[in-house]
């Protein structure tokens, strides 16, 4: 009797990314909205005490926020999977920065169009403080694109080689696409190389930003 073997199953690769960005721009929604497995946060209620460091504008609704960071995993094809980090927003936590980043692949800078300047230090992690590729990413929260992505591009001054993307960080759908765009940003950046992490600075963490001016930049 004839025997057949079965194919070998394609190796699994997987690839680390991290989702960062300033305090309260969606990274927490976004790693939930995706995660094949239940998303790991460490979220802790926001207090009177913290108010004077974890200052949101009047009107947003957020009560808790990441003190470590969130832990999600996707399964994009039967040989990729993606785990991804999002990083904690505060200040006080960048010395985290360096060591989340380690080993990944690529990033994702979520950015709240409506407070800008809270993820200009994220911008300036990426730029200067890691060789990791990054995408910025627009979160069009109330489902809507506020302003145009070249403005935003402007804004932020992005090295042209930056892709400048949206997404509605609820949305499953969305949120893959975005991280399609990161890894396919880093395979043309790498030639589908792991790149290597740039070492520790020896303030780690993203630089702060000063006053912007008025029209655009940080």
């Amino acid at each position: 009797m004839a025997s057949y073997n079965s194919p070998e199953p394609p190796p699994v690769t997987s690839a680390k990314i991290v989702v960062a960005g300033g305090f309260g721009v969606g990274k927490t929604t976004f790693v939930g909205s995706i995660s094949e497995i239940p998303p790991v946060n460490t979220e802790a209620w926001m207090t009177a005490a913290s108010e004077p460091v974890d200052r949101l504008d009047p009107g947003i609704d957020k009560t808790t926020t990441t003190v470590a960071m969130d832990f999600g995993r996707r399964t994009v094809a039967d040989d990729l999977v993606l785990y991804l980090f999002g990083t904690p927003g505060q200040a006080r936590f960048w010395p985290m920065w360096d060591d989340l980043c380690r080993g990944a692949v690529g990033a994702l800078v979520l950015v709240d169009t409506r407070r800008l300047d809270v993820s200009f230090a994220a911008v300036n992690y990426f730029e200067q403080d890691s060789n990791v590729p990054f995408v910025v990413c627009v979160n069009l929260f109330d489902g809507r694109l506020t302003h145009q992505l070249t403005d935003v591009r402007r804004a932020l001054a992005l090295d042209p080689n930056v892709p400048v993307i949206s997404c509605d960080a609820r949305d499953t759908g969305s949120v893959a696409r975005a991280l399609l765009t990161v890894v396919e940003h880093t395979m043309r950046r790498t030639g589908g190389r792991t790149p290597a992490h740039r070492p520790a600075v020896p303030v780690a963490g993203p630089r702060p930003a000063g006053p912007a001016p008025a029209a655009a930049g940080r």
